[in-house]
């Protein structure tokens, strides 16, 4: 077994790595300035908590074998520095991900939205078929203990993030996978911080592409003519398998899909997920699952954690979280929730909180993407602005960057929560829709007394 320390333990992937390599026996450490629920938690349960928060770069010695570099910590970080010093073997998650799964079939969920709910729906599938495989994914799902999984199983599935893997490798994520099966679920800019121009950001897909191996299939969304341009620049030595959105009946108390005249009852609905289970059945189809034991095995798939999620339901009341935060994932987010419930009244609140969305030369992109709502309110948490040494935009600027002055923007936790108060009765269906915490508002906790009449 293997002495294993991670520098940025606390991250949602990277406490979920340290607890699969502690069941695998592994001797893991780790270490992080600042570790949050639920990690603090999950870590404190496998004796993997550090004693303190901060960096500690005594702890590091030649005996090492290799340290996983979390995408949080910092090029001066301390211990990144002791490592290099002591001329240990340095890693980033991805990386390390890679050399588990590289001797499997790889699985790989990419795309600027919709990653982590069709590869939710892939491993629903798998696990309700009993396939044996690893997996790694960005959001805890129901029926698996951890994000992150390392075993003796032919198969694994990823979550391909486009993102930069740590300050020593500025490569995307996703370029480390190198899939035998692909998925791309479409392109929508995002990250403007490490991709400041649409460009840039096309770029790093462009390169996922070149980067599968031979013969490889690639499985795309032919409905994003962005994507399709993309595909057809690498096509004569890989297997192309374009898809659309899938038949379904959508109505306020059910969504029923449809494959060729059998209908299967769904629990989750919206035209996004539509498409995102159309690229599933794709997978199912080259791993030679039949589309009937795909329909029986999705019926039953709630989500993932945040994913529309529903909250609180009081009468005909309803409150949804949901992770959308780039300028794509809010308009099909709001899309999916009105054309749901049609002729009910939807209130929006959605939280600004990325480097991008805060970003005023990026802010534009978000213009009309909150059309079908019947109110927003918007919270920009000033004290996350402080903390990524950055502007507050200026309340015209965002007005006219939504395209509507109805509007409402609030900058402190105690603003936010005075107007849900003043509003929310007004509303059938509330829609929270963010990366952030809301200035640390207790929505679960909050949300049954808000709807009771």
């Amino acid at each position: 077994m293997s002495k294993i320390h991670l520098i940025a333990i606390g991250g949602s992937v990277m406490h979920n790595l340290a607890l699969a390599l502690h069941a695998l026996g592994h001797q893991v450490t780790g270490s992080d300035d600042q570790i949050y629920e639920p990690a603090a938690s999950r870590l404190k349960a496998a004796g993997l908590l550090p004693h303190s928060e901060g960096w500690d770069p005594d702890i590091l010695s030649t005996d090492v074998d290799v340290v996983i570099l979390g995408m949080h910590a910092k090029s001066d970080n301390p211990e990144l520095k002791r490592a290099q010093e002591l001329g240990l073997r340095i890693m980033s998650f991805p990386e390390y991900c890679f050399e588990m799964y590289k001797y499997k079939l790889r699985v790989v969920i990419a795309g600027s939205h919709g990653k982590t709910s069709t590869t939710a729906m892939l491993m629903h599938v798998l696990r309700k078929l009993r396939f044996d495989f690893d997996y790694l994914v960005g959001a805890q799902l129901n029926g698996f203990d951890t994000m992150v999984r390392f075993s003796d199983a032919g198969l694994s599935v990823l979550e391909g993030d486009e993102y930069l893997s740590s300050c020593l490798d500025l490569r995307p994520k996703i370029l480390h996978y190198h899939p035998q099966i692909a998925v791309i679920t479409g392109l929508a800019w995002d990250h403007f911080n490490v991709f400041p121009t649409w460009e840039s950001y096309v770029g790093a897909f462009r390169s996922f592409i070149s980067s599968l191996p031979v013969g490889a299939t690639l499985i795309y969304f032919e409905g994003d003519h962005h994507l399709s341009s993309l595909v057809e620049e690498r096509q004569s030595d890989l297997q192309l398998v374009p898809y659309n959105s899938l038949d379904s009946i959508e109505r306020e108390h059910d969504t029923i899909l449809k494959l060729e005249g059998i209908e299967y009852p769904l629990q989750i609905f919206g035209r996004h997920n539509l498409q995102n289970l159309a690229a599933v059945l794709q997978v199912c189809h080259c791993l030679g699952i039949s589309q009937d034991n795909f329909g029986k095995a999705i019926k039953d798939f709630k989500g993932a954690a945040k994913r529309l999620e529903l909250i609180h339901r009081e009468l005909d009341k309803r409150l949804y979280l949901d992770f959308a935060h780039s300028p794509s994932k809010v308009k099909a987010t709001i899309l999916a929730v009105s054309e749901k419930f049609r002729g009910r009244r939807l209130l929006v609140i959605l939280e600004l909180h990325t480097y991008s969305s805060l970003n005023g030369e990026f802010i534009d992109q978000y213009h009309s993407t909150t059309t079908a709502a019947d109110h927003v309110i918007l919270f920009i948490d000033e004290l996350a602005v402080q903390i990524k040494r950055m502007a507050l935009l200026k309340n015209d600027q965002i007005i006219s960057a939504f395209g509507r002055s109805d509007i409402e923007i609030c900058h402190t936790k105690e603003q936010l929560l005075k107007k849900i108060e003043e509003e929310i009765q007004n509303y059938d269906i509330i829609l929270f829709l963010g990366s952030g915490s809301f200035g640390g508002l207790d929505i679960r906790m909050s949300a049954k007394s808000w709807l009771a009449t």
